[in-house]
């Protein structure tokens, strides 16, 4: 008998501070064991649907059922659940191109750093022997950062969707996954327009046409976030549409790319990232890798005891995050009226 068929799952390793119900069977049962084996590439979890012969996705999914037939298959549910609401928010991907780091913490009280460079601290100046080096400033922020709770709660009874197939279910809860990553994405750019709480706003720039973005408005952003470089844009929808009218962007070859590759052309090359909900016209301007961070507290969370014992009626699926700014002046906001 292997390893993973001798474990036991059970609703108590939900309960460990700071550690997933897969961390705790991986640590049970470790994948690096399975090396030059059939079952090298699936993770313990998976190896708990193998051993319950639980199919979640493709032709021959399984019914809901499948994982309510024993008490430890029923273990694995909350955790299934978790798993398809993280693959939603990562189909959105739109935090991922915006965060230059995710910190994960134990708790709810985080207090960033941030380092704000003059103009003079930001170029390394010749040394000459014997000579004060110039010096970059590191400090913790006054202010903790503020984490949002985001999340739905999902309402059915498991007699209404115990025959539906696992792949379907998943469906409806990719896409609760997706509504958390969007909000997150609002969160994340209030914290770039208004700052963290610690008196950091970025800096705004005024389009040069009170109606339109135009490509000035773009080359100005680009030249007055030098040093940072632009590698990513957040746009609302009104502003996406400004932008794809410009001529420059209406470059033939450009026309030709996005019909070959299915790629748009974008200002300077920077990721365009369209953000639905972002408010009026307002386009941010930023170098991800060092504007922004994320702060998690525990991931994905599923009422496990609900889930499990209730199978469903009413659960809370939730995630936990805030956002800091690491530099202020590695983005800027343009607005139109």
């Amino acid at each position: 008998m292997e390893m993973y068929e001798k474990i036991k799952p059970e609703k108590g390793m939900y309960s460990y501070r700071n550690k997933s119900f897969s961390d705790i069977l991986e640590s049970l049962d470790p994948s690096e064991n399975y090396i030059g084996t059939e079952l090298e590439g699936l993770d313990a979890f998976s190896r708990q649907l193998k051993r319950f012969d639980i199919k979640v996705s493709g032709k021959a999914s399984d019914r809901i059922e499948k994982f309510f037939q024993t008490s430890d298959s029923a273990a694995l549910f909350p955790e299934y659940i978790s798993r398809a609401v993280h693959a939603g928010m990562e189909n959105v991907n739109v935090i991922n191109q915006m965060v230059a780091v995710v910190t994960n913490i134990d708790g709810l009280d985080y207090r960033s750093i941030a380092s704000i460079p003059s103009d003079d601290e930001k170029k390394l100046k010749a040394v000459n022997e014997g000579a004060f080096i110039p010096q970059t400033t590191v400090k913790t922020q006054e202010h903790l950062v503020q984490l949002q709770k985001r999340g739905r709660m999902l309402v059915s009874s498991y007699e209404a969707i115990r025959y539906q197939r696992l792949d379907l279910f998943s469906v409806t809860l990719r896409q609760i996954g997706a509504a958390i990553a969007l909000s997150q994405a609002e969160d994340a750019i209030n914290t770039i327009i208004n700052g963290d709480g610690n008196s950091n706003p970025c800096a705004a720039d005024e389009a040069g046409d009170s109606a339109n973005i135009t490509y000035d408005d773009l080359i100005n952003m680009w030249t007055k976030l030098s040093p940072y470089e632009l590698n990513t844009m957040v746009a609302s929808t009104d502003a996406i549409k400004m932008i794809f009218k410009i001529e420059e962007m209406k470059d033939a070859s450009a026309g030709l790319t996005f019909h070959g590759t299915g790629k748009m052309m974008t200002p300077f090359g920077a990721t365009l990232i369209h953000v639905p909900s972002f408010a009026g016209t307002n386009l941010i301007a930023m170098d991800k890798n060092c504007a922004l961070e994320m702060v998690t507290a525990g991931g994905v969370q599923t009422e496990y005891d609900k889930l499990i014992d209730r199978q469903l009626e009413r659960a809370a699926i939730t995630c936990t995050a805030g956002f800091a700014k690491i530099f202020t002046d590695a983005a800027r906001v343009l607005k139109i009226e």
